[in-house]
């Protein structure tokens, strides 16, 4: 028989010995024909989920939200409150799983918000959602003349993953843009896995009538009897059929005429005047082309262009002197937005959309129009997928390599081949389980490696330590022992390390689903990671390590000798005194609780910031620019060329777009916002695309912080209120700093709220200070004259409907040209020299029931005013909100906050009593006091770490109960936890070293911490037990444990360090590595010391008695 089939041998069974279960699997699976196929099982499964799994840079959260529209024409904002919001927000709040309704009452309309729990369906929601409002629409009063509700849901995948900006450097007018755009939203929308292609900017095709107020007189005719005239002209329908003479059956008759033209438009006959037709053309200008403006967008290369930045696959190429020189330049533009269907790859939808538009080239793309992607996330998510992938790689060449050097070559195999099956079977898991590939799911696998890979370097270490001590065993008989005598621990360990991740998979809120893969795939993995340790390590074991059991000529067997014994002076030199000394362990206690201490103590000085999360390094930010009240379209596209051209002389900014009277394409940022809805004159905003992170030197987050400064003060010029809002690293709010105003009455709220916001002002660093209270809009009401009006036989109405005509547009009619993708309305309205003062409105003549022309101004008085403000709600209290950032000094909205705090007493209503603070609830008798209630960050900061504390309590709680299932004692697992406390002194010094802030990632480290020290501790309490079962001294035992435990506890603990050392450079995840770096290296040196002379000072009396 050859010697190799000799040491692969199984012992029969008479001669195995007793074995648990870890030690049976490993004899069932070591030299099974099963064991390598379900090994390539696994390899092939995890190399199909990295084909299908879709891609996406941030995980995909579950949060539906729908705006309700209920337009109450001509009521004021208190009518729409009491007689819509309000009843409203009563009904919706009925509806199963809203976590906040919110409602705003301007005049006119009633924008209700309803928030579902993060979680619940998007499709259950909607149904619920529509099932209340149909079976409640008795609150809505038949004849007071509010209009049906309109639902507009909203949620994730609402967020354009693709934005491409058209512009033409000839400055073409954005009509011509839009017109192109349109032909391209078409082709677009055939691309598979696209949702929603739209178009933002362009004033939109119209025929418009520019009236004529003198002619009209003149002629007898007002806009009623022109809306009237245009309606009637354009209808067609069918008649109906009669018998074909010439016997082929049947004649389909259809009778009417459309308008095909604007020539049709103004050939209309709208009456008769001195016995003469009159035509349209007569009273009214008809031009056909662009709307009035109601919204601006542009297109302004940047400085950072010259740096290679720009798209070379869709923009033709330029010399760097051309692209200076056109720097900071203004080109009206369109924007093109691309949505996702729900479960597609972000990446391959994004690739396919590009490539699509460039074989548009040409054709439906004119060359002289220029194509620049302007948000590309399918890209972003493959550059980081890939760049987590290549990182993963690295981690796990890293911790095998690590393995090599201390065990050896073969054992590194062993051990890389384990990590690598665990890795692709874990993808799968993560890929069934629902997951996408996204930078939280892939940093999840980094730093699960070096847990993962534990069990295999546990189980192949003992492996190598019992050739040693068994030279002459065959290698059949030996793994089956030596993979028992660490199964049980294994077990334990690896049930404690999941015991500790899987309760953060209960964490609520939005930060829940964000961070979830990290507790989900981490815990597979180890799962996975314990059957594979068990079945394929052994059948690599025996494969690989047969020819290395020759007792005599290893050079690494030698030296591993020579390092335990090396190893078992050092903590005889070390343990000893401890042992020996009550004192000498009191002195360790103290110096233990004191390194805490003063470790915690780095908080309280600041030395270590708390945050939420930091923020990250993005290619872009945002400019929110609102001015006062009542701002004309064309001053809110001053300040923001302003604004922008300050920033196109940034060399990091490669381009940006200006939004004027419009909404930019949404991130999820502004989903939460509700930025879709800023469409007014006065609302504006810039996005700012900065270069490639590989062509600036400074964070997007610094960049931004170091503009602030110059922009507030441009913004300041133009009495504009200014924020710079960058992509939040995690669950978006609606400001880092938010302070919800409640009182009994709305004036009362107002005028705190004000006093608040200069209390904001106050304190050091706050920036971006708004409130929700508007500024005074002036307002002419023209109140119709009763009397007057019905004495002429005019209605009230008609009166009504011409003022809004003839200013804001009345669309008569729509064209019938046969190749417009939209409507093209004919539209009734003053010209917009004539919308400049009242004058030309009154001259509007209105007919009488006699024929009479009479002027507006005879019907109606001139009231001077100011606009009905809005009048939010929240959770059905009325509020007001104070919203601000912190920019500078100490980067966490938390300290911002508690510094305003200090200012606050100065803020209170005189004689209202003390200001009432909330900060985890609404005041619940906002009725008779004024209160505030913080939100923003610091509510998310705070669920998340109750939520996260509340995990590490369960994970504790769960690993005690594993502890003393296993060892059957109730002391016992008191010890073995006893090193969890001692990560502190690891992770806040880190912190502070390293300058880097405690984040939500930096508790999940402290977290997992908890799982892997005990798994130390347990090798240690196990190896002791099973010293003094073979009769060992008790003192020698408890040093013994130390320095043989003391390898493959460090492998371990480095393993984890290395895998963590790959997520360091990250800005969100740097607090996770930090956490893991530094809390396993001082921990488990800690560990080494602390449990042994533990366990000798707890049980000394009763082992050495016996």
């Amino acid at each position: 028989m050859k010697p190799d089939e000799s040491a692969g041998a199984v012992a029969p069974a008479s001669e195995a010995p007793r074995l648990g279960v870890s030690g049976r699997i490993a004899r069932a699976f070591q030299a099974n024909a099963i064991t390598p196929l379900l090994a390539l099982v696994a390899l092939l499964l995890g190399l199909f989920a990295v084909l299908v799994t879709p891609r996406e840079e941030e995980p995909q959260i579950n949060v539906t939200m729908a705006n309700v529209l209920i337009p109450f024409p001509g009521a004021s904002s208190t009518d729409v409150q009491n007689m819509v919001a309000r009843p409203a927000e009563q009904v919706l709040s009925q509806i199963a799983g809203i976590e906040h309704t919110y409602s705003i009452a301007r005049p006119g309309l009633a924008v209700l918000t309803v928030q579902f729990q993060v979680g619940v369906p998007r499709t259950e929601a909607l149904v619920r959602l529509y099932d209340v409002l149909n079976a409640n629409q008795d609150w809505l009063p038949r004849d007071l003349g509010i209009l049906t509700p309109i639902v507009r849901p909203k949620g994730i995948d609402d967020v354009p993953v693709l934005a491409v900006t058209l512009w033409r450097r000839d400055a073409a007018p954005a009509v011509e843009l839009e017109r192109v755009a349109h032909a391209v939203e078409v082709e677009l929308k055939r691309v598979p896995g696209t949702r929603e292609v739209q178009t933002i900017g362009g004033p939109g095709r119209i025929v418009n009538v520019a009236l004529e107020p003198t002619r009209m007189r003149e002629r007898g005719l007002d806009v009623v009897q022109l809306r009237q005239v245009l309606a009637a002209a354009n209808l067609g329908m069918p008649a109906g059929n009669v018998v074909d003479p010439s016997g082929k059956g049947m004649l389909s008759v259809q009778t009417g005429e459309f308008l095909r033209s604007a020539d049709d438009v103004g050939a209309l006959v709208v009456g008769v005047h001195a016995n003469r037709p009159v035509y349209l053309r007569e009273v009214a200008r008809i031009e056909a082309g662009a709307a009035q403006p109601q919204q601006y967008v542009w297109f302004t290369p940047g400085a950072g262009a010259t740096a290679g930045q720009a798209d070379a696959a869709t923009t033709p190429p330029q010399s760097q002197a051309e692209r200076a020189a056109e720097a900071g330049r203004v080109y009206p533009a369109v924007t093109l937005s691309v949505t996702k269907k729900p479960g597609e790859n972000a990446v391959d939808v994004a690739r396919a959309v590009r490539a699509r538009i460039d074989e548009l080239r040409n054709s439906l793309l004119p060359p002289e129009v220029e194509v620049t992607v302007t948000r590309d996330y399918g890209q972003t998510a493959a550059e980081k997928a890939n760049k987590l992938i290549q990182k993963l790689a690295f981690a796990t060449g890293s911790v095998i390599l690590l393995v090599g050097l201390a065990l050896g070559r073969r054992e590194a195999v062993i051990v890389g081949a384990a990590v690598m099956l665990t890795l692709t079977a874990t993808l799968f898991a993560s890929w069934a389980w629902g997951f996408t590939l996204n930078r939280v799911s892939l940093f999840a696998l980094i730093f699960s490696i070096g847990i993962l890979v534990d069990d295999a370097i546990v189980v192949v270490e003992n492996i190598h330590r019992h050739q040693q001590l068994e030279p002459h065993a065959r290698l059949a008989d030996i793994i089956p022992r030596a993979v028992d005598e660490v199964g049980g621990p294994t077990i334990l360990a690896t049930l404690t390390v999941i015991a500790a991740l899987l309760p953060m998979a209960f964490v609520t809120g939005l930060m829940g689903p964000y961070m979830s893969p990290i507790p989900i795939n981490s815990s597979m993995g180890m799962a996975l990671s314990l059957a594979i340790a068990f079945t394929v390590t052994p059948w690599l074991a025996l494969k690989l390590m047969k020819q290395h059991a020759a007792p005599e000529g290893d050079v690494h067997d030698a030296a591993a000798t020579v390092t335990v014994g090396r190893l078992q002076r050092v903590f005889v030199a070390l343990l000893d005194p401890f042992l020996r000394s009550a004192r000498r362990r009191w002195l360790l206690a103290a110096g233990v609780l004191g390194a805490m201490a003063l470790s915690v103590g780095l908080v309280v000085v600041q030395w270590v910031v708390l945050k939420m999360l930091p923020f990250d390094n993005k290619s872009e930010f945002q400019l929110v620019v609102d001015m006062p009240a009542g701002t004309p379209l064309e001053d809110t596209t001053a300040a923001l060329h302003d604004l922008g051209a300050f920033l196109a002389k940034q060399p990091e900014v490669r381009d940006l777009q200006g939004y004027a009277g419009t909404a930019s394409p949404i991130t999820f940022n502004g989903l939460v916002r509700q930025y879709y809805l800023r469409a007014e004159a006065e609302l504006g905003d810039l996005q700012v695309n900065l270069v490639d992170k590989a062509h600036r030197h400074d964070q997007s987050h610094a960049i931004a912080s170091r503009l602030r400064l110059e922009l507030d003060r441009i913004a300041a010029r133009h009495g504009a209120k200014l924020k710079v809002v960058e992509v939040p690293p995690g669950p978006p709010v609606l400001s880092p700093i938010v302070a919800e105003v409640y009182g009994p009455d709305e004036a009362g709220r107002s005028e705190l709220a004000q006093r608040i916001a200069r209390a904001f002002g106050s304190t050091a660093h706050i920036v971006g200070i708004d409130t929700t209270v508007k500024d005074d809009a002036p307002r002419a009401f023209l109140r119709v004259q009763r009397s007057r009006a019905e004495s002429l036989g005019i209605p009230v109405a008609t009166i009504a409907q011409t003022v809004h005509g003839a200013l804001s547009g009345v669309d008569a009619a729509y064209l019938h040209d046969g190749h417009s993708k939209y409507p093209v309305p004919v539209r009734l309205q003053l010209p917009r020299e004539s919308q400049v003062g009242l004058d030309a409105l009154l001259s509007l003549p209105l007919k009488a029931a006699n024929g009479t022309m009479v002027p507006l101004s005879e019907l109606v008085r001139v009231e001077r005013g100011v606009i009905d403000k809005p009048l939010y709600t929240k959770d059905l209290q009325p509020v007001q909100y104070v919203l601000g950032d912190m920019g500078g000094g100490v980067d966490s909205p938390l300290y911002g906050l508690f510094g305003i705090r200090a200012a606050l007493a100065e803020a209170a209503l005189p004689g209202t009593g003390t200001l009432g603070e909330y900060w985890i609830r609404q005041p619940g008798e906002a009725w008779k006091q004024y209160a505030i209630k913080w939100d923003g960050e610091w509510q998310i900061t705070y669920e998340t770490f109750r939520d996260m504390g509340a995990a590490y309590a369960v994970g504790l709680i769960l690993i005690y109960l594993l502890v003393v299932a296993q060892f059957r004692s109730y002391l016992m697992p008191l010890i073995i936890m006893a090193p969890i406390p001692l990560t502190i002194v690891g992770v806040m010094p880190g912190h502070a070293l390293l300058g880097a802030q405690f984040t939500a990632t930096s508790m999940i480290g402290m977290i997992a911490l908890a799982g892997i020290i005990v798994r130390n501790s347990i090798l240690l309490v196990d190896f002791i037990e099973l010293q003094l079962a073979e009769g060992v001294a008790f003192r020698d035992a408890v040093i013994r444990s130390a320095a043989v435990r003391a390898q493959p506890i460090a492998l371990t603990g480095l393993a984890a360090m290395v895998g963590a050392f790959f997520i360091l450079d990250d800005p969100i995840f740097n607090g996770l590595a930090v956490a893991l770096i530094f809390g396993i290296l001082v921990s488990t040196m800690l560990t080494l010391v602390v449990i042994p002379v533990l366990f000798y000072a707890v049980y000394r009396k009763r082992y050495e008695a016996a």
